[in-house]
């Protein structure tokens, strides 16, 4: 019986493998996770579960019973430790799978604090497992004084669970300002307002020299010289494709698992998708760390697994929930050279533009204006520039 291999059992996985089963493949599937929990919607970890909104039950991407219904075998908590591309086996723990067929959607890993500077130190913590959260919680639950390292979006929902919580919340960014990396100036002055209107200290320009504590993380030095009493970090500096089982397998790597445009890397019996996937995109290579993207690209694998030869045609979008705050993102903004804004009062949005040509848009509160810009930049158009800076004026007419 022909057998499809899935490592990695997050959004990507779980997509690919309910994809293989829609579409009529029949033969074996075998879906491995090294987390214990069965695949899950990691977006709000760091939100409505961190709140205590989200049960964990209603996590879950599908109930255990999909699997068993849909003879998907899945197995959890197994860490697959080698890939010999030759054989076509994969290995977990002392027992060898065979494939005829596998896909990689092993996600991405948050980055880590060095040891050297107290990143082992307790009460240090990551965002990105359930696992990473559920350990955290009872932190936010405590009260006290908490430092985030890392202005990005990750960072700043966890600033925002914090404060809501009731915590001092002391946020470190060493770049000249918060999401400098992924965002328009205009957007990162929305966000800090937003912050420190809630109370949240916001640090830019600076870094962290160490964590220190004994045992436990009770002082921040930071690159400045203060000294922070705190009772608990959040670590927000970034994450990185998970890529170490395709690299020693000798699967070719360009800013995570390279593959063409139908999520083929460079064995042809192997595939990729989501978090740890790179693919063509406009001319160039990008990976996108989005749900809309792993679910996209999984389910285009799936076909391609069974025979099809489908490309991927990305259409980034993101979101973010902050306070009462809804981010809504259509696009990327690369190389963008005017920004417009777009203020509705309750509503705002901040448009993107190369060459009068529109890119993005960041919605905050506005769904409507998301909802045009998203439709107009996959339709390959755009807007006047002069005419979404209009709050007034009405943009629907520009999607037709």
């Amino acid at each position: 019986m022909t057998h499809y291999v899935v490592i990695g059992a997050g959004q990507a996985g779980a997509s690919l493998v309910a994809k293989l089963r829609a579409l009529g493949f029949d033969g074996k599937i075998t879906l491995i996770g090294a987390e214990n929990a069965p695949p899950y919607q990691r977006p709000p970890l760091s939100k409505k579960y961190l709140l205590g909104e989200m049960p964990l039950d209603r996590m879950y991407l599908r109930p255990l019973s999909f699997y068993e219904d849909q003879n998907i075998d899945l197995r959890l908590g197994q860490k697959v430790t080698s890939i010999d591309l030759a054989a076509q086996v994969i290995k977990v723990g002392s027992e060898e799978i065979g494939y005829d067929k596998l896909a990689l959607t092993t996600g991405s890993t948050p980055i880590r604090l060095p040891a050297k500077i107290g990143g082992e130190l307790d009460g240090v913590h990551t965002v990105r497992t359930l696992a990473d959260v559920d350990g955290m919680k009872a932190a936010f639950d405590a009260g006290g004084h908490m430092l985030i390292v890392g202005g990005g979006y990750i960072g700043l929902e966890a600033a925002a669970v914090a404060a809501q919580r009731g915590l001092k919340v002391t946020l470190v960014e060493l770049a000249d300002r918060i999401l400098q990396r992924v965002a328009s100036p205009e957007t990162s002055d929305y966000f800090r307002d937003l912050h420190t209107a809630h109370g949240v200290t916001i640090l830019e320009g600076t870094g962290l020299d160490r964590l220190e504590g004994e045992g436990s993380v009770s002082k921040a030095v930071l690159s400045d010289g203060t000294v922070l009493d705190i009772d608990v970090a959040v670590v927000g500096v970034g994450i990185r494709p998970d890529v170490p089982l395709a690299e020693d397998a000798g699967l070719a790597l360009d800013n995570g698992i390279a593959t063409n445009s139908q999520g083929q890397t460079s064995d042809p019996d192997v595939w990729a998708a989501g978090d740890c996937a790179s693919f063509p995109h406009q001319g160039a290579r990008i990976r996108l760390e989005s749900v809309p993207n792993a679910i996209d690209q999984a389910e285009i694998v799936a076909a391609n697994m069974m025979g099809s030869a489908l490309e991927y045609t990305a259409k980034p979008w993101f979101w973010s929930d902050q306070y009462d705050v809804k981010l809504q993102i259509a696009g990327l903004n690369t190389g963008y050279d005017q920004v417009v804004i777009r203020d509705g009062g309750a509503a705002r949005s901040h448009w993107y533009y190369k060459d009068g040509m529109l890119l993005a848009v960041d919605a905050m509160n506005d769904p409507r204006g998301y909802m045009v810009g998203k439709r107009v930049i996959e339709a390959g158009k755009t807007i006047p520039a002069n005419a979404a800076a209009d709050a007034d004026a009405d943009l629907k007419p520009y999607m037709k």
